[in-house]
């Protein structure tokens, strides 16, 4: 989702190919080679996704509580992100990761780059959100969840008398031609959920014709959330021109101006693919324990609280008390589409793979 509040001593990281910033970072996270000095204070390096937006002071409160100082490097979308973690495992880029989602998370455990680490602040209310052993269940712990959706804005259809379409199958449908707009399931966590839901609702003998007929009815596709979200779609907090993107079922209360009026957009339903975000203690850390603190703070009400208003998610903490807004317009998907984490894991890549020939042809 779009970063609108700057992180606490937020690094923007480009890595480019073959210059990456292990040594750049080098002073801040160390290495088991390198070894920070008897009784220094732990500055940790938390990596993360360019949505990534906490409130001013968040960060703040978990440095003044513990002494520990934070700073925030961004890596990309989530799909980035784990790639880039993946390809510099051997000289890490930091301490923690947040971001890294149900849908990306086998590569993250499979190439090796977290330790053992689950928050011992999670309850039995969050059981449902832990993935399964051996495949995240020992070394993430889950922040935040949220439903990708087609969202659409009521207003353009309303002022051109269109119906709104309601199914994915509609989205293929030559009366919305050119209407909506995708982020790439290569490089971006809600366009790789946007295609898992489409293996879930047509199988493996079905979505790739769907994919094309997706392609022939004009669909576009961005890099990642912000151009897709912000560039395109015609929404009021954006520039676009296509009524139907692929976002979050959390997207329309930020839209809401009054709280009493109805908001300028909404969800399909029936598009929905269930995401959750994971925190971890990537391996090579030279401060283990106090990665472990900043995992377990990434539970506390201090930042559950402002995941809603500042990132546009779920708390996954039971109880957490949600925005105004939220009660009245966020939706919150009760069937959405999902895939068990084994099948992820063993068929992502190729279905990217797949899809990519599809897209690029």
């Amino acid at each position: 989702m779009g970063s609108r509040i700057r992180p606490v001593r937020l690094v923007v990281a480009a890595v480019a190919a073959g210059a990456l910033l292990g040594p750049a970072l080098a002073g801040c996270s160390g290495s088991p080679q390198d070894p920070p000095a008897s009784g220094a204070s732990a500055q940790l390096v938390l990596v993360t996704h360019d949505s990534f937006a906490l409130s001013d002071g968040v960060l703040d409160a978990f440095t003044s509580e513990t002494g520990i100082a934070v700073d925030v490097v961004a890596l990309g979308d989530a799909g980035e992100l784990v790639n880039k973690l993946v390809l510099t495992k051997d000289s890490p880029l930091g301490d923690v990761v947040f971001g890294i989602d149900n849908t990306f998370a086998s590569r993250a455990v499979d190439a090796g780059v977290l330790l053992d680490y689950v928050s011992t602040a999670l309850t039995a209310a969050e059981a449902p959100y832990l993935l399964p052993a051996g495949q995240g269940g020992e070394q993430l712990t889950p922040v935040d969840s949220g439903d990708v959706c087609v969202n659409v804005d009521h207003e353009w259809f309303a002022e051109r008398g269109l119906a709104e379409p309601a199914t994915l199958e509609d989205l293929a449908d030559p009366a919305y031609r050119d209407l909506l707009v995708v982020e790439s399931a290569a490089t971006s966590s809600p366009g790789l959920a946007f295609l898992l839901a489409t293996v879930a609702a047509f199988g493996e003998g079905g979505w790739q014709d769907y994919w094309r007929a997706l392609i022939g009815n004009g669909v576009k596709i961005d890099a990642g959330w912000t151009d897709a979200y912000y560039a395109d779609f015609s929404g009021p907090s954006s520039d676009g021109e296509r009524p139907l993107v692929v976002s979050y079922s959390s997207s329309p209360p930020v839209e809401v101006v009054d709280p009493a009026a109805p908001s300028p957009t909404g969800v399909l339903t029936a598009t929905c693919f269930r995401q959750t975000e994971y925190a971890g203690v990537l391996a090579g850390t030279a401060w283990p324990e106090a990665a472990q603190r900043l995992v377990d703070f990434l539970l506390s009400p201090t930042v559950q609280q402002d995941l809603p208003g500042s990132m546009y998610v779920y708390p996954v903490v039971a109880g957490t008390p949600l925005p105004e807004t939220w009660a009245a317009h966020a939706v919150r998907i009760e069937d959405p589409y999902g895939l068990d984490p084994a099948e992820i894991g063993a068929s992502r890549e190729r279905w990217i793979q797949e899809w990519a020939a599809i897209v690029d042809r």
